[in-house]
């Protein structure tokens, strides 16, 4: 049984996934699980395709004290007590930089160039490398794809890449990434098949979780994003601040005293929801707190959503469609209601009951905008692509190829 492994590795967290390579390339998802808690309280968890149980152990935390750990026992996991030898594993991996533009395959000489750009992406990019370092050394003949969350917004154009600084600083890759890119594509790719008369139109897609941004989409690629060096900017976040004064930084630095890395640790762990509300950086949480603290800080997060739709909107000059999708986007019914009265100068006009039983057209008839809720499916985006590398030397074309 042919099948490809799938990781996305975080500071406490390994996710992954197996998929089952069938007839004429088609993939089906086999397997989910993670191991989370590492450093703390680790455990691993896995569930079938039908969401079944198969494991569920805690394990001492001197057992896994870090993401390679983790990886170790859940890799005997699969090899030993469920027979998975997959034949590829593919990763997503945050930040391409200048040098990637689609999926690619990993060797020493591919983390090496990677692991410049951890400095831009800290909360994300060593731990994204760690399990392919990991593969590299107990496994080095299992090919490896790097897939990155940055590689969908290299369709920018040079208005949208730049920013306003000499032109040396761009050439060495000061320029306007976007994230959430895998993300994106998927949206991109399941267009045709799930809105056929907006898959080819100015579309803004929203991706609020955690981690959030905004991505507005013509022809099924980006055009703009709310994004740009860094996963910072753009959108609060759960821990990070979104749009900020560059200002902020150098008084943190002159007034606070902050050395460098404290100022990068504050603005990646202690700001977003967390600091504003100082309460939670949980949505759900912050949701149904009567701190008033809690409601500014949901009230911010809807506020710079329906600010950086119109700045999107003005990217695309018009837009004929509007996509929620990751965990807020696809679960709070709540957070869609009040960012589409946001949207109503627009044309977005909600269907309460559409959206209170999460329908996929959440929008009413009269909307001059449809409104959509299109669940994700990154870990199926990078399995897409792992195979298709492997089969055809390159990945797929976003523009005509579709996800099985």
């Amino acid at each position: 049984m042919d099948s490809i492994l799938v990781v996305n590795a975080g500071s406490s967290s390994v996710k992954f996934q197996v998929f089952v390579i069938e007839g004429e390339g088609t993939l089906r998802r086999l397997i989910k699980g993670q191991v989370d808690g590492i450093g703390s309280r680790p455990r691993l968890r896995a569930s079938g395709a039908g969401s079944d149980p198969m494991a569920d152990r805690a394990y001492p935390v001197e057992a896994i004290p870090d993401v390679p750990a983790a990886m170790n026992v859940a890799g005997e996991w699969l090899r030993n007590e469920v027979r998975i030898h997959p034949m590829a594993v593919g990763h997503r991996v945050v930040h391409g930089g200048p040098d990637y533009d689609r999926p690619v395959l990993v060797d020493h000489g591919v983390v090496a160039r990677l692991e410049r750009f951890v400095a831009l992406a800290p909360l994300h990019q060593p731990h994204n490398l760690a399990p392919i370092r990991s593969i590299l050394a107990n496994f080095p003949t299992v090919p490896q794809v790097a897939c990155f969350d940055t590689a969908f917004h290299r369709t920018h154009g040079p208005l949208a890449d730049h920013y306003a600084i000499p032109h040396q600083l761009h050439a060495e890759g000061v320029r306007r990434y976007g994230f959430h890119g895998l993300s994106y594509e998927y949206i991109s790719r399941t267009l045709p098949q799930t809105a056929p008369e907006i898959a080819e139109r100015r579309v803004i897609v929203a991706h609020l979780g955690s981690g959030a941004s905004m991505c507005a989409m013509k022809g099924g690629q980006s055009v703009e994003s709310t994004m740009g060096f860094t996963a910072l900017d753009g959108l609060p976040m759960g821990t990070r601040p979104g749009q900020l004064d560059p200002g902020v930084v150098l008084y943190l630095m002159s007034e606070k005293g902050m050395t460098a890395s404290k100022v990068q640790d504050f603005l990646y762990r202690d700001c977003g929801l967390k600091g504003l509300s100082g309460v939670s950086n949980d949505m759900r949480e912050l949701e149904a707190s009567t701190d008033p603290q809690a409601k500014l800080a949901v009230d911010y997060f809807v506020y710079r959503i329906g600010l950086n739709a119109g700045m999107l909107a003005a990217a695309l000059q018009g837009i004929d469609a509007f996509v929620f999708t990751a965990g807020i986007g696809e679960n709070s019914n709540g957070i869609r209601a009040r960012v589409a009265a946001h949207l109503g100068w627009l044309g977005a006009a909600l269907d309460a009951t559409a959206n209170a039983r999460h329908a996929r057209l959440i929008s009413t008839k009269n909307s001059r905008i449809p409104v959509y809720v299109i669940p994700t499916d990154e870990e199926l985006m990078i399995a897409q692509h792992t195979l298709s590398l492997l089969m055809n030397g390159q990945s797929p074309n976003p523009r005509h190829e579709r996800v099985s």
